[in-house]
């Protein structure tokens, strides 16, 4: 049974939790015994039917040359008359965290009734646990998306099925500097009962 002090621990831990823009996140990121321990705690998220609807693809460095020609590919297929610098700019970002992956919603393929909406909430409470979990390690992480995500080249990239669709990006690293906090809401601005 968990007590006060749990509850204090926890409410640190999730309140002090904040974003970082991937360019703010540098070396060292997450080794592979971290990375062990987080992904077992995204695997604790809820799953209604126990479908295992979200998957996690994790870029290596080795592999940000492919995701920065991907990026541009993308980016060219939108816009053939992109320049020449709107074209680099789109391929640094594949360079920026030491940890990028992309998190995938299997939002078409599973022969379980349980709707698309609850498939990408447990994808969403996953990713949450991950932001946590690196958090709590002394990582920042951050979410990043952008139209070249649901393009051909990243989606062949990834290798993403055709009954798959991409939900962000997932930065981590050690942050350069400590972000201010933005403002939080306040329950009674998101919260209404009934009656």
């Amino acid at each position: 049974m968990l007590n006060n002090q749990t509850a204090e621990m926890t409410t640190a831990l999730i309140s002090s939790r904040q974003s970082y823009l991937p360019k703010r996140l540098f070396q060292p990121g997450p080794s592979s015994e971290q990375l062990e321990i987080i992904f077992s705690m995204a695997a604790t998220a809820p799953d209604h039917n126990l479908t295992r609807p979200w998957r996690f693809v994790i870029c290596p460095l080795e592999c940000r040359g492919l995701l920065a020609e991907a990026f541009a590919k993308s980016l060219l297929e939108r816009d053939p008359g992109a320049t020449e610098q709107q074209v680099q700019d789109a391929m640094v970002k594949a360079h920026r965290a030491p940890l990028v992956m992309l998190a995938i919603v299997n939002a078409r393929g599973t022969d379980s009734e349980v709707p698309l909406s609850e498939r990408i909430i447990s994808a969403g409470c996953a990713m949450q646990n991950i932001f946590l979990m690196a958090h709590a390690m002394g990582f920042g992480a951050s979410p990043t998306s952008g139209k070249s995500m649901y393009m051909n080249p990243v989606r062949d990239l990834f290798g993403l099925q055709e009954y798959e669709d991409p939900l962000c990006f997932i930065n981590i690293g050690t942050p350069d500097r400590s972000t201010p906090t933005k403002p939080r809401m306040m329950p009674s601005e998101f919260v209404t009962s009934l009656g």
